[in-house]
């Protein structure tokens, strides 16, 4: 597991791609875009936790954490060509397995999972893990709806 605590700012961002460079290419965009999300909606400063760990199945599970349980993602349906933002959560909802959030008293997770092409018990710090094609969409997760999702 890794774990980095931080305060979310711009700067901040690039330092967590840097650190989640073992973990691939996608993990990497899914943290920018989650941290970004902390910084916009819910403040500079604000501390936050990245968390990314290999689950059963070959998958890496990446939970961003900020102590406001009330502003929660939402995933736009349309966003038009001309918009400058808006775009970060429908990243993480194109590469991930699937996306959700934990509400707790005094703080929120958003969480996503992607699928790695790794060994079971390969080094996640010698090995760069790729997320594979999907051969379809999956119905969003109650989290990307914004409602609280259980961790399975």
């Amino acid at each position: 597991m890794t774990t980095l605590e931080l305060l979310a700012t711009p700067a901040g961002v690039s330092g967590v791609r840097r650190a989640l460079r073992p973990y691939g290419t996608d993990v990497q965009l899914c943290a920018s875009e989650l941290v970004t999300n902390v910084v916009r909606h819910v403040g500079e400063a604000v501390p936050v936790t990245v968390r990314v760990w290999r689950e059963e199945g070959g998958r890496i599970r990446l939970g961003v954490s900020d102590p406001d349980p009330r502003v929660l993602p939402v995933l736009v349906a349309d966003i038009g060509t001309e918009a400058e933002s808006g775009r970060g959560l429908a990243l993480v909802d194109a590469l991930a397995v699937r996306w959700g959030v934990e509400q707790e008293a005094g703080r929120k997770t958003v969480w996503c999972e992607l699928f790695t092409e790794t060994d079971a018990d390969a080094d996640i710090d010698t090995r760069t893990p790729k997320t594979p094609e999907r051969p379809g969409r999956r119905k969003p997760s109650a989290g990307a709806l914004g409602q609280a999702s259980a961790r399975s």
